[in-house]
């Protein structure tokens, strides 16, 4: 199979899925959700594959959703629609990708996040979909969009971390370290980079040594407990919400923003703790 925004290999039992545009911090565009979970069935149709790595090429794990195609470009997009806005064209949109970073967590096979620089907005909801995340120390994650333009629409933030950590996450937008993300117990452990590959690498050979059948009912038998709790409805929810956060007044003005001074400068203003959209009255 030919991909252009990810890569795909494997070796012995490890199957490694790479978020693969370096040149923009492996930022989401149209075709990765969909190449991503064409690669987690790819490895689930292979019988030699017992667990799938994903991990991004360059200098981080993943930037979110390209804003300089999404935000920066002016006018209307496939994320961001003229009003009146239709909250369907937008769900059925957001929730397919969704389903497809879901691939990763619903991957009958166990995935194993390998998380460097950055894993922000979107790259965050990706690393969250897998069953285990292992970051850098020094790396950062966090959700910034719940400023304003966003909401996580896996909601794997809640299920992780708990009401109140959650929360504290995403009522500031904050990044948090893999130091502070392994303390909050988002993560499975944080690393320094130099021994990351060899720390992921351990994992996978020791998890792909265990029976396919073994490790699947495991995983069946884990997110069962997830969708107990009612994972299905807190995503569409979440999607929903994610769509009226762009469509926002305040959603509005980041993207007129971003359109005005480029999406860079838009995130510097969203992110520095002024006010968001002064000039909306709320």
């Amino acid at each position: 199979m030919s991909f252009k925004s990810i890569a795909y290999a494997v070796e012995g039992r490890v199957a490694t899925i790479t978020l693969n545009r370096p040149e923009r911090l492996n930022a989401i565009d149209d075709q990765m959700p969909t190449e991503i979970a064409e690669a987690v069935a790819l490895a689930n149709k292979d019988k030699g594959v017992h667990v799938i790595v994903l991990t991004g090429a360059g200098r981080a794990f993943c930037a979110g959703y390209d804003l300089k195609h999404y935000a920066q470009t002016p006018g209307a997009n496939p994320g961001q629609q003229e009003m009146p806005w239709d909250s369907m064209i937008d769900f059925e949109l957001m929730y397919g990708n969704t389903q497809k970073f879901m691939s990763l967590w619903r991957s009958y096979k166990p995935t194993i996040a390998r998380v460097h620089g950055h894993a922000v907005a979107g790259g965050s909801d990706i690393a969250l979909c897998c069953d285990m995340v292992v970051m850098a120390e020094d790396a950062k994650i966090g959700y910034p969009p719940a400023r304003v333009w966003g909401i996580p629409t896996p909601a794997m933030w809640v299920y992780r971390l708990g009401a109140e950590r959650a929360k504290r996450m995403l009522f500031t937008g904050d990044l948090v370290t893999g130091m502070q993300a392994k303390d909050m117990g988002l993560v499975l452990d944080a690393v320094p980079e130099a021994e990351l590959d060899v720390y992921v690498e351990r994992l996978a050979q020791r998890i792909s040594s265990v029976p396919r059948n073994q490790l699947m009912m495991s995983k069946l038998m884990i997110n069962s407990a997830f969708d107990n709790m009612g994972l299905t409805t807190t995503q569409m929810f979440a999607t929903l919400f994610d769509g009226a956060a762009r469509h926002s007044p305040e959603g509005q003005w980041f993207k007129q923003r971003a359109e005005a001074v480029g999406f860079k400068q838009a995130v510097e203003e969203r992110d520095s703790g002024a006010p968001i959209a002064p000039h909306v009255s709320r």
